[in-house]
């Protein structure tokens, strides 16, 4: 699933535990574990308009001017940025790869129902509903339910047929089922540890299994695709094939990492969490 980045974003540089992008105009710091490499332009380092560390709090530090929030554009749609006091800004762009490959197919997604929990901010939601797909999108946080929908405006989507949940993904799940209401084609991105929106704890390593189970009780006769993604330690690329061969036998799977690539050819692939897709054809 990898990707050149494209379109308004880029990965400067990365090394010594941190990452430099750039998000149309807007460069940023921020900590990257994984980034265990010496950087390769330090001088890059020195332009940037923000810098969000961890320790000993969590805190932004601010160089340059920087509008409360911005729009770029990423593949087919756009998306509004914001930074976050959790250092996220709205936008995860290792899966740009997801909607590179959401587009090299647009023209199968008309027919399509698509589901996609644990949705944030809603760029798989949005690219799905412009290619013609019947939507639900689900998020336990109605702060990024309404900051999907927002994107959902910026893309010209508010008449689009899109289902906005703010809800416990199992108990949304168990329900559905019930109702026997079913998808075409399933995306989710379940966290290391979340909230319901009602307060209910998920931990993936508990709720994993309960979670697929109920995805492949509500797939349709005649699916199209569902794809895991992870950004818990220990949830390889093998684990996540492994997880969805055992709830979906028919068709074929394919895994790998989600990457931060870099227009620059020099500069290091950076992982950033990793992938698995059923595929029913």
């Amino acid at each position: 699933m990898k990707n050149n980045l494209i379109n308004d974003y880029d990965l400067l540089d990365s090394g010594h535990g941190r990452k430099l992008e750039k998000f149309g105009s807007i460069i940023l710091d921020r900590p990257c574990a994984q980034a265990v490499w010496k950087p390769f332009n330090k001088e890059l380092w020195n332009n940037i308009h923000a810098k969000f560390n961890r320790t000993p709090q969590l805190k932004w530090t601010i160089f340059k001017d920087i509008p409360e929030s911005w729009i770029i554009q990423i593949e087919d749609i756009k998306v509004k940025l914001s930074i976050t006091d959790f250092g996220h800004i709205g936008f995860f762009p290792e899966t740009i790869s997801l909607l590179k490959w959401m587009s090299l197919r647009k023209n199968n997604f008309s027919s399509l129902k698509f589901l996609n929990l644990f949705a944030y901010s809603g760029s798989a939601t949005i690219a799905a509903a412009k290619y013609g797909a019947k939507c639900c999108h689900l998020d336990a946080s109605k702060g990024m339910v309404e900051w999907a929908k927002n994107n959902a405006i910026i893309n010209s989507l508010s008449d689009k047929p899109i289902r906005w949940i703010v809800d416990d993904v199992i108990k949304f799940l168990q329900r559905e089922v019930k109702r026997k209401n079913m998808y075409d084609a399933v995306l989710l991105d379940p966290p290391s540890f979340g909230r319901g929106s009602k307060g209910e704890l998920y931990k993936i390593e508990d709720k994993m299994l309960q979670t697929l189970e109920l995805v492949s009780q509500i797939v349709s006769k005649k699916p199209a695709f569902v794809i895991l993604t992870s950004h818990t330690p220990g949830f390889s690329p093998i684990v996540l094939k492994n997880l969805l061969n055992e709830f979906f036998k028919k068709g074929s799977i394919n895994s790998g990492e989600m990457l931060l690539t870099s227009s620059a050819k020099n500069n290091f692939d950076l992982p950033n969490g990793n992938w698995a897709r059923w595929t029913y054809e």
